[in-house]
């Protein structure tokens, strides 16, 4: 099994270092050591520093150049909003600077990991260092957020022969969707990469989550690497957070079955007008509708879940609330809890409960049958598209 290092970064590449606050400094660092968060917490952190330079930039304190400062500084204050969330949501201290343009490395020799590409120029770079496929995991709210011109990026890559880009949205710091998408994502990729030429070049917004995830999802399932082997390779190049407990839950829907349960939360406090629930399956930025039922007394909402842990919050006539006649979790650094529920597998027969238990294990491989029945699975969902 090819265990090559090759890493590239643009000279926007980003930096890790200790300290949190922001600096501008004129040279550019590698990655740091990686630190520890308290035993409780069970995660790491990754304090990522990056360092900009305004004088790299071009930026003259001249009124000529007012309204490009002006840019930059809303562009700035969107990377650190941007930040500050991926953090919250992915249990890491990441950042990302988007003023400081595309990043990316090498995970393998005709596989790169990136974050997203900002204008047509960027298909430019890309097709000067030999890549073939350009596989896009971001949303249309990721691509507005930083103003990314998404027709603009595609329409410059169709100039190009033998270069084709691909969508396959994934919802941002969501960890049930990048479940429940990675095998037709990874099905998709897997075709791309088949029918492509020279290099493939996967990316979401930083970089970070959703395509490491799905390029170690791609080297689990289709190259054969184990996923630890995986991703210490991954790791040695780029420090990222993909999620690995969503990889692990997504293969073994697809060797089971990915059977569901039903769910009912309800929520008895009154008076209020208004029931809804964010976090669960949907995602934090989402929310679920309860409905009041007259009978019971009581504002419910019933849905279907596969097995897992699933942690969300109330939306009591728009304020967020835990429900106290629920499983709550250990309050975090600042003090906040959330309800959970634990989806178990009692439902499912005692095969499927081993293979199950074997698959979340830390340092779990496939069975090369395990693996063809992936692949073949697989195949049959990018056929279908």
């Amino acid at each position: 099994m090819p265990l090559v290092l090759h890493s590239q970064f643009t000279a926007s590449s980003m930096a890790l270092v200790q300290p949190l606050q922001r600096s501008f400094v004129c040279s550019l660092g590698k990655f740091g050591h990686l630190r520890n968060k308290p035993s409780h917490v069970h995660q790491r952190i990754y304090v990522m520093k990056i360092v900009t330079c305004r004088s790299k930039l071009g930026i003259q304190a001249s009124s000529g150049v007012n309204a490009e400062t002006s840019k930059l500084d809303q562009t700035e204050e969107k990377s650190d909003t941007y930040s500050s969330d991926m953090s919250n949501a992915m249990g890491a201290v990441l950042t990302y600077r988007h003023e400081l343009g595309i990043n990316y490395n090498f995970v393998l020799p005709d596989l790169i990991v990136g974050s997203c590409l900002q204008s047509p120029e960027d298909v430019d770079k890309l097709r000067e260092i030999g890549v073939g496929t350009i596989f896009c995991l971001q949303k249309d709210s990721d691509l507005e957020y930083f103003g990314v011109d998404i027709t603009a990026i595609r329409e410059h890559a169709r100039e190009y022969d033998g270069l084709q880009h691909i969508r396959a949205e994934i919802r941002d710091f969501d960890s049930f969707d990048l479940r429940m998408k990675l095998p037709s994502v990874v099905a998709k990729l897997a075709a791309a990469i088949r029918n492509g030429h020279a290099i493939t070049y996967v990316h979401c917004t930083a970089g970070l989550g959703r395509a490491p995830a799905v390029t170690l999802a791609y080297m689990y399932w289709i190259l054969g690497y184990k996923l630890s082997e995986a991703n210490k390779l991954l790791q040695s190049v780029r420090k990222c957070c993909p999620n690995l407990e969503a990889i692990k839950r997504a293969t073994a829907d697809i060797l089971t079955g990915g059977d569901k349960q039903a769910v009912t939360l309800k929520w008895r406090k009154r008076p209020c007008t208004s029931v809804e629930v964010a976090g669960l399956h949907i995602g934090w930025d989402q929310r679920l509708p309860l409905t009041f039922d007259e009978i019971q007394g009581c504002w419910v909402l019933r849905c279907d879940l596969p097995v897992g842990h699933y942690e969300y919050k109330y939306v009591i006539d728009g304020n967020w609330v835990s429900n106290a006649d629920e499983l709550v979790t250990e309050p975090n650094a600042d003090g906040h809890v959330n309800n959970y529920i634990e989806v178990k597998d009692d439902h499912l027969d005692p095969m499927s409960k081993r293979t199950i238990q074997r698959l979340m294990q830390q340092d779990a491989d496939l069975t090369e049958t395990e693996r063809k029945v992936i692949r073949e699975k697989l195949e049959a969902l990018s056929n279908a598209e």
